[in-house]
């Protein structure tokens, strides 16, 4: 362990060099070594060692500093110099021409399919053509053939790890699109949450103030009934903004619950208490819907309701919801015949409501009723199964 710690410094830092400083350093390790039987051995014969034993050695090895650059031409270079070392008699015996060994693994590593099967065919055929005796041959095709095989192990493993990178980059690409997705859809759906919220809060308060001037005179209760909405859209409108912005925090914490489908009770006596006649009824045995469903329920409910107090000038509003089997059915109507309401119109109430409705795989048909006069919004979305029991 204390080596491997010792040698990943040295690892990082030799591959921040350039290669071929790398393959200088290798080239002159490898002229050192392949001289070495001239600069230590003795001339049997006496006298030095033929100076054409060093013009072979620097010829086969020095190549090597551009291996990368072109494998096939410096292992072409380094077979025949290495083949033209025995023509004179006066040179020490090299053991091993690892010039030669370096060059095949490059080749073997870097270069192209039928390159590399040409050389180590040249190189092996060559080999058992020139060398004299079979036991010498024999070690330099298992020589040649171990470089070759290490040399495509290295070229797969270096191939691997780069599909892998790649794979992992193109995760890593998908992922961020998908966030991105992700957060653009958290926020539209906070946009619409909190167009629902201020909409329907800020209607309700507008309806009763303008209200107000006319029956604090008349009627002080129903003025104290008045205020006392505005007050309760008001508080009602910050505990669900404050749910709203808690999820845009940077440091996770508690959230409360947003409201659901079983809140539109609630909501009934809310817009009641503003002075608009509102009834609220069940039929058939609740179902169990999807978390995200639940809130749009209430939501559907609460644009609607503010649709119906901003424009509708209507007297009565009737909110319905139908258990079946595999669907639960909102019916929202109103008596109105519409009017030139102060309140300004964002445009977005019906279009919200569609979205949230197609988010939940369900449906809506929204418009004038069929049948006398007012306006209706019906929506259909699925049941996943029956409730709960508590």
């Amino acid at each position: 362990m204390s080596e491997l710690r010792f040698l990943a410094p040295v690892r990082r830092w030799s591959s921040a060099l350039p290669p071929i400083w790398l393959d200088a350093a290798l080239a002159s390790l490898l002229l050192v070594v392949q001289l070495w039987p001239l600069l230590t051995r003795d001339n049997p014969g006496g006298g030095p060692w033929h100076w054409w034993g060093y013009v072979v050695v620097v010829a086969a090895t020095v190549p090597l500093v551009w291996r990368r650059r072109a494998p096939v031409a410096v292992l072409l270079a380094s077979l025949c110099a290495t083949a033209c070392y025995d023509v004179v008699d006066e040179v020490a015996a090299q053991p091993i021409w690892y010039g030669g060994l370096i060059a095949v693994y490059t080749v073997a590593a870097h270069s192209a399919r039928w390159p590399r099967r040409i050389m180590i065919v040249l190189t092996i055929g060559g080999g058992l053509l020139l060398v004299g005796s079979s036991e010498t041959a024999m070690r330099g095709v298992v020589l040649f053939v171990a470089a070759y095989a290490i040399g495509r192990a290295a070229a797969v493993s270096r191939d691997h790890a780069a599909a892998l990178e790649e794979r992992a980059a193109q995760l890593a690409r998908e992922r961020q699109v998908e966030a991105e997705r992700a957060a653009e859809r958290e926020r539209a759906r906070i946009a619409r949450d909190m167009h629902d919220i201020l909409a329907h809060a800020v209607s309700l308060m507008v309806v009763q103030a303008e209200a107000g001037p006319v029956v604090v005179r008349n009627d002080p209760a129903r003025a104290e009934a008045a205020f006392d909405a505005i007050a309760a859209a008001g508080r009602d409108a910050m505990v669900q903004l404050r749910r709203l912005l808690n999820v845009l925090k940077k440091e996770e914490g508690p959230r409360a619950p947003q409201p659901t489908i079983a809140a539109v009770a609630d909501l009934a006596d809310q817009v009641r208490a503003a002075g608009l006649d509102v009834t609220y009824s069940t039929s058939g045995e609740p179902g169990r819907l999807p978390p995200d469903a639940e809130v749009a329920a209430y939501r559907i409910a609460q644009e609607a309701l503010t649709n119906i107090v901003k424009h509708a000038g209507a007297t009565r509003a009737d909110i319905r919801l139908a258990w079946q089997d595999d669907t639960l059915m909102i019916d929202i109507t109103d008596d109105g015949a519409g009017s030139a309401s102060s309140l300004p119109s964002g445009g977005n109430g019906l279009i919200g409501i569609r979205e949230r409705v197609a988010a939940c795989g369900g449906t809506a048909v929204i418009g004038r009723r069929a049948e006398g006069p007012g306006f209706q919004v019906l929506v259909r979305l699925p049941v996943t199964g029956p409730a709960v029991a508590a």
